[in-house]
């Protein structure tokens, strides 16, 4: 019996991207094939060569980047020498590519329907009407709600997970053999990810389509891969089916993936980290001493309320306490109120009603845009998602760390100020040969440390933590969850730690508070809500967390 072919075939694939300082190898020589109907994870962190793999599969490199040797064969046929027409007409038809960022991948001036319909007629010759209707009826394949009145919608108007469903709709609408899915999940609450892939596994399944997830979330990895290859600085480290990789990795590297990912039952010092920049050592994890009966919280909360001018409910009665040195999660799905919500404690936002004191005090009467000019302002400090956006890219590091402290504790002498800065930047573990550097030219983890050490610098008491590892890889993630834990026990703040990884809360915070349409509705210890939830909705969430342990366990108890 004769082994059928593959339908994807990379043999040595090699791409160098062209720089200043000379070539770049992205990719070192990598090899795989990919069956009809199979899906493939690849996964590996950021600068891995995994993203650039997928982009050289389908000859959407950028300028600078090129195919430097190896093979890519598809069907038989080597992409690596196909001319633009040929690619044109593979494109779409027979293989597609769902983006990282689908907001930034759609037009932004052009309704949703006419692009699906733009990329139906790009590869088939049927009329504008007819490419009019068949957009329609993707849009119902990948359950848009109100498919007629969202064939109108621009991008801007739908969520974050509509976008995505709207690229998976446009990817699938010529029927490719193969679907390639670049982070599709990468800022998505757990459940709108969940249903964004088990849709994408049911269409593939329904269609036959072999996919490639590529992902740094191994729980995603593990649920959804039949199969899944590790990529390390361009090489690929490990290939396995996913329940043996998970459960026995052997290669070093897959082995420090792993254990640096959050599970159900990891602890905060548990988690394995490959970063000897974390200058100050982690300390055993202990919880912080509870208040004596009668001391008042650090931040008292009560009946918060914020409509916005549209007559939308953003927080409805929203209520809460937070003693010294507690950790607090909020959780909740995208639109839940958590955002809004924690800019309203930190005075970014103005409430409609209710009252917020602070250590004693209330603050709620003092308008956000003055709030700069309250002594409170230097003991609430908030730790943005993305630094990309929160740093300023005309400040270098130090800068960016001394803002905080000219603004708001008027620190002018420069030895002193220079002093402070090099203590913050020490705390949180990064080097001083790095303060002279600008955003754009430090990695991710670097800026998330600039925007730590930034928050501590006046020496808060209350840090808000707004999703502050969603976008780092998970060993760098383990080195900023190590690094806040430490700081928190050290200076005895407190945090309220907004985020949609359940994982990382469970392990991070004392009290959890889910949010529902901006109203509480649950609220107890961590560990006891997320082993047992109270409400059908907290155990939803709970339940679309993909955790590596229970994936491998499920797959062996069903004989995958």
């Amino acid at each position: 019996m004769t082994t059928p072919k593959p339908l994807l075939d990379i043999e040595n694939l090699q791409v160098t991207f062209s720089t200043r300082r000379g070539p770049v190898e992205a990719v070192r020589g990598i090899s795989l094939s990919l069956a009809e109907g199979e899906t493939l994870g690849i996964v590996g962190e950021s600068g891995s060569g995994k993203s650039v793999t997928g982009f050289a599969m389908t000859r959407l490199l950028d300028a600078s980047g090129k195919i430097a040797g190896g093979r890519i064969s598809f069907r038989d046929r080597d992409i690596t020498k196909m001319t633009s027409a040929s690619l044109r007409e593979m494109h779409g038809s027979a293989m597609a590519m769902i983006f990282q960022n689908p907001r930034g991948a759609l037009n932004p001036i052009r309704a949703i329907g006419q692009q699906i319909a733009d990329a139906i007629l790009a590869h088939r010759k049927i009329s504008a009407s007819e490419a009019r209707a068949e957009s329609l009826e993707l849009l119902r394949a990948v359950k848009i709600r109100d498919p007629d009145k969202r064939m109108n919608a621009y991008p801007h108007e739908l969520s974050g997970g509509m976008c995505q469903r709207v690229m998976i709709a446009m990817a699938i609408s010529s029927n490719p053999a193969l679907l390639i899915a670049d982070e599709p999940t990468t800022g998505l609450d757990v459940t709108t990810q969940k249903v964004v892939m088990d849709l994408l596994a049911s269409i593939a399944a329904e269609r036959g389509m072999a996919t490639i997830l590529i992902t740094h979330d191994l729980g995603l990895a593990a649920r959804y891969c039949r199969r899944v290859v590790v990529m390390e600085q361009g090489r690929l480290v490990e290939e396995a089916d996913a329940l043996t990789l998970f459960r026995s990795p052997q290669h070093p590297y897959t082995k420090r993936l792993v254990a640096a990912s959050p599970t159900a039952t990891s602890r905060v010092q548990d988690l394995v980290t490959d970063d000897e920049k974390l200058l100050v050592p982690a300390v055993p994890l202990a919880p912080p001493p509870k208040p004596a009966h009668g001391t008042p919280p650090l931040l008292e909360v009560l009946d918060l309320v914020k409509r916005f001018d549209d007559g939308t409910v953003g927080v409805e009665n929203f209520s809460m306490a937070i003693a010294p040195g507690e950790s607090v999660g909020l959780v909740g799905e995208s639109g839940s109120g958590k955002s809004t919500t924690s800019r309203m404690i930190c005075r970014l936002l103005d409430q409609t009603e209710g009252t917020i004191n602070f250590n004693g005090q209330s603050i709620s009467h003092i308008p956000a845009r003055d709030f700069h000019r309250a002594p409170q302002r230097r003991e609430i400090q908030i730790v943005f998602q993305d630094p990309n956006d929160s740093l300023n890219p005309r400040f270098n590091a130090f800068d960016c760390i001394a803002h905080p402290l000219i603004r708001l504790l008027g620190m002018r002498n420069g030895a002193a100020l220079r002093q402070r800065v090099g203590e913050c930047a020490h705390r949180v573990g990064l080097p001083a040969n790095l303060l002279e550097r600008f955003p754009h030219q430090l990695s991710g983890g670097q800026k998330a440390r600039i925007g730590i050490a930034r928050a501590i610098a006046c020496r808060p008491k209350l840090l808000v933590l707004d999703e502050p590892t969603a976008a780092l890889d998970v060993s760098v993630q383990a080195v900023v969850l190590q690094l806040l834990d430490r700081l928190r026990r050290e200076d005895n703040l407190a945090f309220l730690f907004v985020s949609h990884d359940l994982n990382v809360v469970r392990m991070m915070c004392q009290r959890t508070i889910v949010l529902r349409n901006g109203a509480i509705v649950e609220e107890g210890e961590s560990h006891q809500l997320f082993d047992s939830p109270k409400t059908s909705y907290t155990r939803e969430l709970v339940d679309a967390v993909p955790h590596i342990e229970m994936i491998a366990a499920e797959k062996m108890a069903a004989g995958a």
